[in-house]
């Protein structure tokens, strides 16, 4: 059993009778760990360790050093992936070949941040440009922001934990780290392994507990200068008004669509599209839930989709032939169970699944559904597909963009003029063709439109939001 509390200037604070929580497998309820939560006079000194280190340490830290302590904790990553998969089987429920999936993207985050941290990060402005420019030179220098606060989820515990800390890490900032609940153990071990890896003591600290009493006081805290979040538009845009004025990036959730027409490879887009919809339960934000296709291929669609998803296996995420694992929580279990029954009641056709046996719920498919039904309109975070025909273009186009959603959507056509006409017309952060919304590579500018967000990112995108520009002019004479 793993026991963690807080980790701040470099050293792990925990006991003295404070408030525990457990860490619980997910779908057989051993206990994996025990969380001691940290308390305000801990936020309090995470926040003024990580502004002295960021004042006397990080922001002086040359390129070459950031970069090269990125790189050697790539490399002490990639030694214990295996652990670190194996943690996270245990603590997420993730099954065990996603989980060694989710180790390798952080290894390749690190990886790109050590690239980053010594890219330009700067222009030379042309500034005769302007009417009485001339004998003068502009020069444009990106400085790092400061104290981030960055508030981490329970689906991706390490790979999404990665996106916040190592572009902050390159950039030359420092963070207080707020994991979720239930999903604390890895980021904690992490950021340990960072430590160990050369991270100067304070330049990351983490503090754990309920979000209801940590949130508020670390994301009004003066000295923190920019708000990562990644979560539910609940909580995120609740975020958003008590940070106000400071920088923030807000990775949001999504109903995410996806279109196939006649020209399609039926076989590619049945296979991308069963992996897009049901891995990790479901449980992600840009996971497959609305699949649109074209009338003339929807039998043949609809029959190949299901023959595909019965054939899944569900059950034990320590095994490695399981595809499909148990949800976070029975809570949320339930929830996905009850607005499956609900769709039915309203007239949806069930095809496939539907079944709970405590926190796992079997992969299920809904034909027959209607724009207004939740599985529909609202996000599932489940493992529920919906599928539902279209005629033409311009109404599936409609259909997708009526959402206050718009993350990633995808699109699987073999017409390059459509995919280009496509893309154009989805209002979404990102346009996938011939490939599922749920792709996600970890150098591209990722965000989203509407209710799905606000900032991006994306090794090189999150180090720039984590920078502002300061001009220097100087005048020849």
């Amino acid at each position: 059993m793993i026991h963690i509390g807080s980790f701040i200037n470099g050293k792990e604070r925990k006991g003295d009778g404070r408030v525990q929580q457990e860490v619980r497998n997910p779908y057989n309820g051993t206990l994996v760990g025990v969380v001691d939560f940290s308390t305000i006079e801990d936020l309090e000194m995470a926040i003024q360790n990580a502004y002295d280190t960021f004042e006397h340490v990080m922001r002086k830290m040359p390129a070459h050093q950031r970069s090269t302590i990125l790189r050697k904790s790539a490399d002490l990553l990639e030694e214990q992936s295996e652990d670190f998969a194996q943690l996270l089987c245990q603590e997420a429920g993730k099954p065990i070949r996603d989980a060694r999936g989710e180790v390798s993207r952080a290894i390749q985050v690190l990886r790109f941040a050590s690239e980053e941290a010594k890219r330009n990060d700067g222009e030379l402005m042309k500034m005769d440009a302007a009417i009485g420019g001339e004998e003068r030179i502009g020069l444009v220098k990106r400085k790092p922001i400061g104290v981030i606060a960055a508030i981490t989820p329970f689906n991706f515990p390490l790979n999404l934990v990665l996106h916040k800390l190592a572009p902050a890490v390159a950039a030359g900032c420092t963070v207080v780290l707020k994991p979720a609940e239930k999903t604390p153990l890895s980021a904690m071990k992490l950021v340990q392994l960072m430590t160990e890896a050369g991270v100067p003591s304070g330049a990351i600290n983490v503090v754990n507990g309920l979000g209801a009493d940590l949130v508020p006081p670390l994301v009004t805290h003066p000295y923190i200068k920019k708000v990562t979040f990644t979560g539910s538009g609940a909580v995120g845009f609740k975020i958003q008004e008590m940070a106000r004025h400071k920088k923030i990036t807000l990775e949001l959730g999504a109903n995410s669509p996806n279109i196939v027409f006649p020209d399609a490879n039926l076989e590619i887009a049945v296979a991308g599209l069963v992996k897009g919809g049901f891995v990790f339960a479901g449980q992600a934000c840009i996971s497959v839930q609305r699949i649109y296709v074209h009338r003339d291929i929807y039998s043949s669609f609809v029959d190949a989709f299901v023959s595909a998803v019965q054939s899944l296996n569900a059950g034990d995420p320590a095994l490695e032939t399981t595809d499909v694992g148990p949800m976070i929580t029975l809570e949320a279990a339930c929830r996905a169970e009850a607005w499956i029954q609900e769709a039915v009641s309203q007239g949806a056709r069930l095809l496939t699944g539907g079944q709970r046996q405590g926190t796992l719920l079997q992969p299920t498919v809904l034909t027959n559904v209607t724009p207004q039904m939740k599985v529909v309109c609202e996000e599932v975070f489940a493992p529920i597909v919906t599928i539902l025909p279209f005629e033409t273009e311009e109404e599936v186009i409609a259909a997708v963009n009526d959402s206050p959603y718009g993350l990633q959507a995808g699109v699987f056509t073999s017409d390059i003029n459509r995919a280009f006409r496509l893309f154009e017309a989805l209002e979404m952060g990102g346009v996938w063709i011939n490939e599922t919304s749920t792709v996600r590579h970890d150098h591209y500018p990722y965000g989203g439109v509407k209710q799905s967000g606000v900032g991006l990112e994306g090794v090189a995108y999150a180090i720039k939001e984590m920078t502002e520009p300061k001009f220097l002019g100087i005048r020849l004479v």
